[in-house]
């Protein structure tokens, strides 16, 4: 069965750093994109950054290039998003999802594709 679990969610102040875990459990990292996405209340899902191995490849989402890095670590079958200099319009409910094959790039930069299994989110709260 195919299973993701996020973790490493929490409340930071703006400019403050966190890092986001994706377990992933019934099938393998390097054959699947892993994407992260977020939602914030009242706003619809917003597609934040993508990995695949398979072609070496990772996306961001031009708000959070040069902030968030995206990560995976085969043997712990898990992928990190790691924040820094969080802004309050980060919050959000995080989630991983994954598809197989590779990342695809959506209109404007965004992450597209369809995600098939999805993890049930961390939230993420930056505020003073």
């Amino acid at each position: 069965q195919v299973q993701l679990v996020e973790s490493g969610g929490g409340l930071v102040q703006p400019g403050g750093s966190l890092r986001l875990s994706c377990a992933a459990s019934g099938f393998s990292l390097d054959s699947y994109a892993i994407g992260w996405f977020r939602q914030a209340p009242g706003k619809e899902r917003e597609g934040v950054s993508c990995i695949s191995d398979r072609d070496g490849r990772t996306l961001y989402v031009d708000s959070v290039k040069g902030r968030f890095t995206i990560s995976r670590d085969y043997a712990k079958n898990t992928v990190y998003l790691q924040m820094n200099s969080l802004k309050p319009e980060d919050t959000g409910i995080y989630y991983c999802a994954a598809h197989w094959g590779v990342c695809v790039v959506g209109p404007r930069r965004g992450l597209g594709g369809t995600y098939d299994y999805w993890g049930q989110g961390t939230q993420v709260t930056v505020s003073s």
